[in-house]
């Protein structure tokens, strides 16, 4: 698809205002369905040292890394590792007395599991909250999320509805992890981010970031601010807390949708409406899908923790990708609207 180069220039325009309009601090790419990806940046890397952003820093995306175990997962599924059906408790050899013994994969994928979350996103507003009895320091694997949330009991019967659920997918992790045999994070690095050529992309701790990473900045009401660093989990894994650039978000929806990393069976399934919340917003398999007239109108993942915010979407109709990643508590939504006034720009307006 040719686009003109008025609606780019209109795009780059609208990115701008918005950029400056709402402070933001990070990078994002843009494809308007012609495959060509133009990446811009602002704001600053390091605060102190005065490092500015570029187009390819690495930021820290939160939930936004739940559609990479959603892959890692079904990658098992056609090796036939797994099933959808399976049950939590054939597939992992971990013990939860109070967890329902009917909990599938399919359930954990989509947020209608029940099991109990570890931080419930519709009751809690302060993930920092967290590590008051359980040092953020300690947590470096997916086991040491487990006294969190292994003993508490379910929130609904299995399948009964959709409530976003972190905990399941730290679940979904140690399943990877049982069989693959192999760490969690070593399996999406040689699994996903090597063959789709995302270089730079990883869940490093956070007390070993790489060169060219994003610090993360919690801005308080009275003008000061804080890092990050003392309000997430050292390392991220299966739920969130990965760290990615944006053009190898890019690269990765370029290497799903061409069928790089799952089949095309089970990309369609994870790509389609499996459940909704009450709100009607629909959810694959590690994706959000809002609908139009029957159709998926734009697919996308989000990821917001204290400083840090994400988006990325494809558009099914007009080919486009988009992704924002900033390194503040807020931000990549207004970046993402922006870029969606100019999808629809025509020539004339």
């Amino acid at each position: 698809m040719k686009i003109a180069p008025r609606k780019k220039e209109a795009m780059e325009i609208g990115l701008g205002k918005a950029a400056e309009n709402k402070g933001f601090s990070g990078a994002v790419g843009a494809d308007m369905g012609d495959g060509e990806v133009r990446t811009f940046a602002w704001g600053l890397a390091d605060r102190t040292g005065e490092r500015e952003n570029l187009p390819d820093t690495k930021f820290g995306i939160a939930s936004g890394c739940k559609v990479f175990t959603a892959v890692a997962v079904l990658r098992l599924v056609e090796e036939g590792k797994l099933s959808l059906e399976s049950t939590l408790e054939e597939c992992l050899d971990e013990t939860f007395p109070d967890f329902d013994r009917n909990i599938t994969v399919h359930q954990l994928l989509t947020h209608t599991s029940g099991v109990p979350d570890y931080f419930d996103e519709a009751v809690m507003d302060d993930f920092q909250e967290l590590w008051k009895d359980l040092p953020m320091y300690t947590i470096r694997s997916l086991k040491d999320f487990l006294p969190l949330f292994r003993d508490r009991g379910m929130m609904f019967t299995p399948g009964e509805r959709f409530h976003y659920n972190n905990a399941g997918y730290i679940l979904l992790g140690l399943i990877v992890e049982q069989a693959s045999g192999i760490r969690f994070t070593d399996y999406v690095e040689e699994h996903i981010f090597r063959p789709a050529g995302m270089t730079d992309s990883g869940y490093w701790p956070l007390d070993r970031l790489p060169k060219n990473t994003a610090t993360g900045y919690i801005d308080e009401e009275d003008g000061t601010w804080r890092t990050n660093v003392y309000s997430l989990p050292v390392q991220g894994g299966s739920d969130g807390g990965a760290f990615t650039t944006v053009p190898d978000m890019h690269k990765f929806w370029d290497a799903l949708l061409r069928r790089h990393l799952l089949g095309e069976e089970l990309t369609a399934l994870m790509l389609t409406r499996q459940a909704a919340d009450e709100d009607g917003d629909g959810y694959g398999y590690g994706v959000w899908v809002d609908m139009a007239d029957g159709h998926a109108e734009r697919i996308h993942v989000m990821g917001y923790d204290p400083g840090v915010s994400f988006h990325s979407a494809i558009y099914p109709s007009s080919g486009a990708v988009f992704t924002a990643a900033s390194n503040k508590s807020k931000g990549a939504y207004p970046m993402m609207e922006a870029f969606e006034e100019h999808l629809h720009f025509k020539e004339g307006n």
